[in-house]
């Protein structure tokens, strides 16, 4: 298990330096011309180009340039002093302080809403699998189906309109911090919550339908009742066990993609001033800084959270160590 670990340790420190790489490449180099100007946002004066282009070290060799890019993103936030801050030329706001007010939606947004299709999702395939053929395994088919056909801003706008605006059952967006009001976080969030989940629950339950499908007619299972087990221990200890572990790895994925980003949408609709309503906005403003700080911060956390999932799925297949 330790050499499994160092592997995968050193494989997403190489992952995370390429991404950073890439990044600097795509944001600096690709676009060709003056990197500064496009930095300085729609309505830049010479002077505030002449700036950038001092402080990010645009008239000097592309490794320094890159080497104030990562001093920016990662060391400044860490700072005392305000020459290593990651600006908005736009709004004249600091990048990473408007990122650290934004996590705490996009993080109570993707936790909640991750343990809501998570549950459901395995409810939903465990009772389709177990009732297969039958009309609650269609009409459950058929439900899945028809959750993942929604888009998230229609259903979160028809959600919104008819549960908050009409008949007020629900808060009417916004988002309110977790320990100054508990309840009120809890109730701002009920909404974003189901809307973001409801695509997850349908593809998750089609996918553990199919794993236990196919486990329950695997030999182990098949030994495992020749020798006596009940059907609840077989299920629970033999077939559930194993099909859980491709559900793992895509839980790992998409809950680092919600938070890097898969929220956008739902937090627009629902106003809830997180990470992605920032990034969604920096985007339309074309202001550069946020874009790239968002980027960075985002692809390196699904790259870390993908090794964790590496980590588990090893805990759970102990064959997974050996490649």
């Amino acid at each position: 298990m330790a050499a499994f670990l160092l592997r995968r340790v050193i494989g997403a420190a190489v992952v995370l330096f390429l991404v950073s790489v890439l990044t600097f490449v795509i944001f600096f180099v690709i676009p060709g011309g003056d990197p500064a100007l496009r930095m300085a946002g729609k309505s830049p004066t010479p002077e505030l180009i002449e700036q950038i282009r001092t402080d990010w070290g645009f008239n000097r060799p592309l490794p320094v340039q890159y080497v104030k890019m990562m001093k920016r993103v990662f060391v400044g936030p860490f700072t005392a002093t305000t020459d290593d801050d990651l600006e908005s030329y736009t709004y004249r706001t600091n990048v990473v302080d408007q990122i650290r007010a934004g996590l705490p939606a996009t993080i109570s947004l993707s936790i909640g809403a991750g343990f809501i299709w998570l549950f459901f999702g395995i409810m939903l395939g465990v009772i389709s699998a177990l009732k297969a053929g039958t009309f609650t395994d269609r009409a459950l088919t058929g439900l899945a189906l028809v959750g993942i056909s929604m888009p998230v801003f229609w259903l979160g706008l028809e959600v919104r309109y008819y549960l908050a605006q009409q008949h007020s059952i629900f808060p009417d967006g916004g988002y309110v911090p977790l320990l100054s009001d508990p309840l009120g976080w809890l109730d701002h969030l009920i909404l974003p919550w189901i809307v973001l989940a409801v695509l997850f629950i349908g593809f998750y339950g089609r996918v553990l339908r199919s794993n236990i499908l196919d486990t329950v007619n695997e030999d182990y299972v098949r030994t495992a009742k020749a020798k006596g087990l009940d059907g609840g221990t077989v299920m629970r200890k033999h077939v559930l066990r194993n099909s859980l572990i491709p559900i793992v790895t895509l839980f790992g994925l998409d809950f680092a993609g919600v938070i890097g980003g898969g929220a956008l949408l739902t937090e627009t609709v629902f106003e809830l001033q997180g990470v992605g309503q920032y990034a969604g906005r920096s985007i339309r403003d074309l202001d550069l800084p946020p874009i790239m700080a968002v980027t960075l911060y985002f692809t390196f956390f699904v790259v870390v959270f993908s090794t964790i999932v590496d980590l588990v799925y090893a805990r759970l297949d102990p064959r997974v160590r050996l490649s």
